[in-house]
């Protein structure tokens, strides 16, 4: 969508990002089934299928805000604010938009899959705390001592990207509890050049972070929909 409002040509599903949208087809398609042959009288296959196909959205979405800020950070050259012009100054500003949307959009995306991963593999996170998050449902694996393949994976896919989430974290909290990420950034320039001007902060490597965070999301999601495939074939060839 935002590909097409840029006047970009739409995006083509390759690498990881095409296996793992193809693992999560695959996944509704075995839903789709099994809501065909039992008829889902509690509607929990459904209830699934549906969880499914926002997942996929949601992926989507964090992929193209991905995108949509990288576009506009390259149309920024300036290094100073009070330098830009006016349409310099507005790319900027949808630069920081898509930007943190973006970094939003990768926890919110690890969210749901965690609400996903505690219906599927009945991890009663809920006991653990009323409202949970995506890493919180992560550490009932070892905690249950269940589906060691699944949980060690995710964890170690925690682990490589651990950096770059902790940055993504630490400005989405900024975001959304206390004040404007980019705020922070000016508030700590102003500070260090007192009356002087205003220096961006580096926005190549707020995009590398970003890009890491959209990884991290990918790999997560490829893993738990590629597993859960695998092992659902092999429950219906036992049955």
């Amino acid at each position: 969508m935002l590909r097409s409002l840029l006047g970009e040509p739409p995006r083509q599903n390759e690498g990881r990002l095409a296996e793992t949208m193809d693992a999560m087809e695959q996944t509704t398609r075995l839903l789709e089934k099994e809501i065909e042959l039992h008829q889902d009288p509690t509607h929990d296959y459904r209830k699934l299928e549906i969880w499914t196909h926002g997942l996929i959205s949601s992926l989507y979405e964090l992929e193209e805000c991905l995108f949509a800020a990288t576009y506009f950070r390259n149309k920024v050259t300036t290094d100073y604010v009070e330098d830009m012009s006016h349409e310099e100054r507005n790319n900027y500003a949808r630069y920081v938009y898509f930007y943190k949307d973006g970094f939003i959009r990768v926890f919110s995306a690890l969210d749901k899959l965690g609400t996903v991963l505690n219906e599927v593999y009945n991890l009663h996170t809920s006991k653990v705390k009323a409202r949970f998050s995506y890493f919180t449902v992560l550490r009932q694996f070892s905690y249950l001592k269940v589906h060691p393949e699944l949980g060690n994976r995710l964890i170690a896919i925690k682990e490589e990207y651990r950096e770059a989430l902790g940055v993504l974290r630490r400005r989405r909290n900024t975001e959304i509890h206390y004040m404007n990420s980019e705020m922070r950034d000016d508030l700590w320039q102003r500070h260090q050049a007192l009356f002087g001007k205003i220096e961006l902060e580096d926005l190549d490597v707020h995009i590398r972070d970003l890009e890491q965070g959209y990884r991290m999301v990918c790999e997560t999601y490829f893993t738990v929909f590629d597993y859960t495939n695998r092992r659902w074939k092999k429950l219906t060839a036992q049955s």
